[in-house]
């Protein structure tokens, strides 16, 4: 039988299950990037978060797996970025804006996680390099549909959205090599300007407005046909 305090110990549990996880990632984003993932074994992970190796193992089976969830962060943060976006009730150039500014956000937030990625996809086990390439053609796939539907709306002027696409992805994601959190702009000050280029790489312009609607035909007849004044 269920005792009434079991599901808020359950719950208590998972709590503390999920921040040793997220310990231990920490522990090994640190690792991997300051001393590369072949330079770094799950024992000075462990000996950096002051615990033995079981402490690992208990979430992470493998260090190929602890890297495939370090490299994937990056990408589901951008994913999170573009579904949120889609999601609004916006024309495709108001999404696209916000997109810049969620999508700069997302990078520059993972930015260790995707330095990491960025130099140590080779050491990812095929299945793994499969699936996060999949996120990143998705995520392709949903910015160049955006793209067509601002081109069909007459909001962008671009000759291949498909590539247009890929080009903004490679500009933000880039921003991961140069971004500074202490240089001249701040995140949100940079994710703005960032925003603006990628309007400014699509040659956006303002959705254009529907024509006013034609009065209904007996209004316009009575708005002619007025009495004239009596003699």
């Amino acid at each position: 039988m269920t005792t009434p305090t079991s599901a808020p110990a359950m719950g208590i549990r998972d709590e503390v299950a999920t921040l040793k996880r997220e310990r231990t990632i920490t522990a090994a984003v640190e690792l991997f990037y300051e001393r590369g993932y072949e330079n770094t074994t799950l024992d000075s992970v462990a000996e950096r978060l002051g615990v033995t190796k079981p402490f690992i193992y208990a979430h992470f089976s493998s260090k190929s797996e602890l890297l495939a969830e370090i490299c994937s962060r990056g990408i589901a943060s951008a994913m999170r970025a573009m579904d949120g976006v889609l999601a609004l009730d916006l024309p495709p150039g108001g999404k696209l804006a916000e997109l810049g500014r969620r999508f700069v956000t997302a990078v520059l937030e993972s930015q260790k996680h995707i330095a990491i990625f960025a130099r140590e996809e080779k050491n990812l086990l095929p299945q793994d390099f499969e699936r996060i390439s999949g996120m990143r053609r998705d995520f392709d796939r949903k910015l160049g549909a955006l793209l067509a539907e601002g081109v069909e709306s007459g909001e962008f002027q671009v000759a291949d959205p498909a590539l247009a696409a890929l080009a903004i992805g490679g500009m933000v994601s880039w921003a991961y090599v140069w971004y500074r959190p202490n240089g001249r702009l701040g995140l949100p000050d940079l994710a703005e300007e960032m925003s603006r280029l990628v309007l400014a790489m699509v040659q956006a312009r303002p959705a254009a407005k529907a024509p006013p609607r034609p009065a209904p035909a007996r209004n316009r007849a009575a708005a002619v046909q007025r009495p004239g004044r009596r003699r």
